[in-house]
């Protein structure tokens, strides 16, 4: 490849990768003069790629709508990054197949030295097990369901849908992933309240539901949605008291997963959860801090059974 033809391949990525850019900007980061970068946009608009520009100080250019774009412009850096997302989603659940199909498709368009290296990352690298913090199973992942959630958000449009078998009404915020699970933040059109609908236990139903006007929510989503999960959405919730000073438990955990309530300056008490009770055990014994469990009931009998387990293996 020419260093012209290469320059303009650079051109064109750096015009993809950001809304607008000054000529002075574009320059700079090719090492070349304004000139040389004025020349370049005439060759890519003889190309066929739409180029636009407006007059000021070392003009300004953007990528018009409907250019051909070439299929695929990665550095080194953004070849790597898409490599090792994919690699890793191999291990989600309800995409592993088609994250493995696009792996390989992406090595096929690589020029032979990415290609190169992102085929010695893809086997040089092993996924471990796809549940490796719960005994629960993953719940598989509908692409094409969080394909029209996420056309829903884009496009304001509200949703009709079965939550757990209720009817609900849903104006669609944004689709947070957390602890192998997806989460459709969103406000209830009915009570006007947000909440964090698993997207495993949502279908939606047709026709959708009326197209609203988006309104900024005044905490960060994906805080809230680890938030109300932790408050609201585990299979288990535990009361434990910890005979440590509350801020003690705080330093230790991720607030978010979890609400310290003191009791006195020396013990406090731990509302938490999990998928399991398994799940929920393995979490309180790794505070390193003494504790009775309060609820559930099948809590203390399970510790009771690990308590028993685990004694007798050194005696």
């Amino acid at each position: 490849m020419s260093t012209t033809s290469g320059r303009l391949l650079s051109l064109l990525g750096l015009l993809q990768s950001r809304a607008e850019w000054s000529g002075p900007e574009l320059a700079a980061r090719l090492g070349v003069t304004d000139r040389t970068i004025r020349n370049d946009v005439a060759r890519l608009r003889d190309l066929g790629y739409p180029v636009d520009s407006a007059r000021g100080p070392g003009g300004r250019y953007r990528l018009g709508v409907g250019g051909k774009l070439p299929p695929l412009l990665l550095d080194d850096d953004e070849a790597v990054a898409v490599a090792v997302g994919l690699r890793a989603a191999t291990a989600v659940a309800g995409i592993e197949e088609s994250s493995t199909r696009a792996l390989g498709k992406l090595e096929q368009v690589l020029p032979d030295r990415l290609r190169r290296q992102v085929s010695a990352l893809r086997s040089a690298t092993s996924a471990g097990p796809s549940n490796t913090d719960s005994n629960v199973e993953d719940p598989a992942v509908d692409p094409a369901l969080l394909t029209a959630l996420a056309a829903a958000i884009r496009d304001h449009q509200g949703l009709r849908c079965l939550y757990r078998g209720e009817p609900r009404e849903v104006e669609p915020y944004r689709l947070v992933a957390w602890q192998r699970r997806w989460y459709l933040v969103g406000r209830d059109v009915g009570s006007g309240e947000w909440a964090p609908f698993r997207v495993d236990w949502l279908e939606l139903r047709t026709p959708g539901g009326r197209r609203f006007a988006p309104v900024d929510p005044e905490f960060d989503l994906a805080e809230f949605v680890v938030r109300e999960v932790a408050r609201t959405g585990w299979a288990v919730h535990a009361r434990i008291r910890v005979h440590a000073p509350a801020d003690d438990v705080l330093a230790r955990i991720n607030p978010a997963v979890g609400t310290v309530e003191p009791l006195d300056a020396h013990t406090c008490v731990l509302v938490t959860g999990g998928d399991s009770l398994e799940v929920v055990a393995v979490w309180i014994g790794m505070l390193g801090l003494d504790f009775t469990a309060e609820e559930p009931p099948e809590l203390r009998e399970h510790l009771r059974i690990l308590a028993r387990r685990y004694a007798a293996s050194y005696g």
